[in-house]
């Protein structure tokens, strides 16, 4: 087993690469797409809150994989259209294909964890906010936006460690992220123990980003409780 880490670390690191700047792209793009796609989820106007509902119940209801097959075999299909539209650059390349199919995903899951803990904050803040004379904008970003950040902080660290591990499924795709090495070595040795040293290194990660969250979660509180004395 240490033979096959040892031997091929280029490979294990390109995986890792691959791995990490796929999950965390798609986990921040789709943070900043989920913002407004919450606040239409809390709409009044029955048209948009049923078009970002639909939005949601549409890619929290079908498998992740069968989106990236959608995306990269599905769209290969429109190649002519794409090329007319210059999009065919984005479309047959299989790691941006992932990447979008990861962005869409993670959306529909962080617009409810957003709509969630935005509807938790008290209405109170924001009659408050208006008070002190603050427009609709200033109160949704200094006020309501940081306690709903607050509540939502733990969820949204279960999402990136989720999407993470939902990863391996692009190397189905042919993207050589960390599963997708293993399996190229296996392919090659038909040694099972390269997908031990996968495990490893998606262990190691998610270890990884646990810590940084749970820092980041301690510094977040701290700050509040600093700002409230």
């Amino acid at each position: 087993m240490l033979s096959h880490l040892t031997e091929n670390v280029e490979l294990w690191q390109q995986g890792i690469t691959n791995t990490l700047t796929l999950t965390l792209l798609a986990f921040i793009v789709a943070f900043f797409v989920a913002i407004p796609l919450s606040m239409a989820r809390l709409s009044q106007h029955s048209a948009i809150n049923r078009a970002a509902y639909g939005y949601v119940y549409l890619f929290r209801g079908t498998p992740l994989l069968v989106q990236m097959f959608m995306l990269y075999y599905g769209l290969g299909e429109f190649n002519k259209e794409l090329k007319q539209l210059g999009l065919w650059w984005f479309f047959r390349d299989a790691y941006f294909c992932g990447l979008l199919a990861f962005i869409l995903n993670s959306t529909a899951y962080q617009a409810e964890i957003l709509r969630g803990g935005i509807a938790a904050v008290p209405k109170g803040v924001q009659e408050a906010g208006a008070a002190l004379g603050l427009s609709k904008l200033q109160i949704f970003r200094k006020l309501i936006l940081p306690i709903a950040f607050a509540r939502m902080l733990p969820a949204m660290g279960n999402e990136l460690v989720l999407l993470l591990k939902a990863s391996a499924l692009i190397s189905i795709i042919t993207v050589p992220d960390i599963m997708g090495q293993a399996r190229y070595l296996y392919s090659e040795t038909f040694d099972l123990s390269v997908f031990y040293i996968a495990a490893v290194n998606y262990l190691f990660i998610v270890l990884a980003i646990e810590a940084i969250w749970k820092r980041l979660e301690i510094r977040h509180q701290w700050l509040t409780y600093s700002g409230t004395r």
